[in-house]
């Protein structure tokens, strides 16, 4: 072929000639499909020079166009990808802007971004650098693999984006439902486990927000206080209920910094409380009628939902108080915050009763990192921790929101934080004010 075609159409030849050729159709359609990526690489780089230039290849330049012409290709330069190396050619100009194409790949680009992810994502699912080498190699071939050490500078726009993430403004977001929990990593040299406190939101539109992370050297008053106050500090509004697993140094946290908010106890955790109480022979009709107490309830949401809960209990009680009195006081001491959840719209009930999601996802966290042991160190596992619960963010549910539900929460809000909301937007006026 002539020296002069351009890359573009070196690439349109070889798919053509593959399918000339002689060749078993499976090998046919992978070598299609990587050398369709580099066409459309290649192509889009051509493309971008020929809009800088508003001039097509061989076309004359206009008195008005802008400065600057082709002079050939710069040798072909292989950029790692996830289909594997691609061989690419930048074009060369003359008298125009260095950078014109270094938008696409810069001048020691030698990977994409889809690769960086890659990398990224087996770091957050447990591999170790030298497994995430091997992986590529074995994946996609020697020429994409990369080093142990570029492995780990890519792994630093991970604490990059944990570090943009933590000190993002939440002034923005008004949160109907706030999560809380923590769980235990091993992140200090001859320490114990210490706990990674966690918090997420649901707003009035229905929507999951990841919140707020942050280690703490246990699950004490202070530390969950102080993990708050940050959260309030960058804006986060009081909720209209907390849903927690019952900790005594988060329930008084939440009471000095949301003393409005209502409490919703996990109803899971405390299930674990009174099945502790329980004979194993027993377990089964104790679970079973802890949650006739609380599911199928048909009166409407409110007091009168409360009411029917409150009932039920007396006759759990009643059956079970002779044969299991420990048990029956573990539901009856903490019944009142049991049962907030029926205050709110029916159709939450069963996604607001318990911390279950929150739960699950450290599960999955714990199971990656046991192959690490002992974290580097309180960085590294805040990282990981963050990275596996902010992928996990992006596919977790929302809430439905409906015309009734959502008067339903107006209503709440009015009782609970009226007033204080006021005095808060009246500081905000005096801001506004004075600036």
């Amino acid at each position: 072929m002539a020296p002069r075609v351009s890359p573009t159409e070196r690439i349109r030849a070889q798919i053509h000639d593959l399918f000339e050729g002689d060749v078993d159709l499976p090998e046919v359609v992978e070598q299609v499909a990587r050398l369709s990526l580099r066409l459309t690489l290649q192509s889009v780089m051509e493309e971008f020079v020929c809009v800088e230039l508003d001039r097509d290849r061989y076309e004359r330049r206009e008195e008005d166009s802008p400065e600057g012409y082709r002079n050939g290709f710069q040798p072909p330069r292989t950029i790692k990808t996830t289909f594997g190396p691609v061989e690419l050619q930048r074009p060369k100009l003359r008298g125009a802007q260095s950078a014109l194409c270094e938008h696409l790949f810069g001048q020691g680009v030698t990977r994409t971004n889809a690769l960086e992810t890659l990398v990224i994502s087996c770091w957050v699912r447990g591999l170790s650098d030298r497994d995430i080498e091997a992986m590529l190699i074995e994946t996609f071939g020697r020429d994409a693999s990369i080093s142990k050490s570029t492995a780990s500078r890519i792994c630093q726009r991970l604490r990059a984006e944990f570090d943009a993430w933590r000190r993002q403004d939440l002034s923005r977001l008004k949160i109907d439902y706030l999560y809380a929990d923590g769980s235990y990593f091993k992140m200090h040299p001859k320490a114990k486990a210490e706990p990674v406190l966690v918090a997420w939101g649901v707003d009035t539109d229905g929507k999951p927000h990841f919140l707020g992370l942050a280690s703490g050297s246990s699950e004490s008053t202070d530390s969950w206080k102080s993990f708050f106050e940050d959260l309030k500090q960058r804006g986060l509004r009081p909720p209209l209920l907390v849903i927690t697993d019952g900790g005594p140094g988060l329930l008084a946290a939440i009471e000095q910094c949301f003393g409005r908010s209502l409490l919703q106890r996990c109803l899971i955790h405390r299930l674990r409380n009174i099945l502790a109480k329980v004979s194993k022979d027993s377990q089964d009709d104790v679970k079973r009628d802890y949650w006739a107490i609380f599911n199928r309830i048909e009166q409407p949401a409110g007091p009168k939902a409360v009411a029917e809960a409150r009932r039920r209990a007396k006759t759990f009680a009643t059956k079970w108080r002779k044969l299991y009195p420990s048990a029956v006081a573990c539901l009856e001491e903490d019944l009142d915050s049991l049962v907030v959840h029926l205050r709110f719209p029916a159709e939450h009930w069963k996604r607001i009763r318990h911390s279950n999601l929150l739960e699950r996802t450290f599960g999955e966290t714990r199971r990656r990192v046991k192959v690490i042991g002992r974290l580097p160190g309180e960085q590294s596992c805040l990282s990981l921790v963050w990275a596996v619960l902010d992928r996990a963010s992006k596919g977790w549910r929302g809430l439905t929101m409906t015309p009734k539900a959502l008067r339903q929460l107006q209503d709440l809000r009015r009782e609970l934080l009226s007033d204080q909301q006021h005095v808060e937007q009246m500081k905000e006026d005096r801001v506004t004010t004075a600036a």
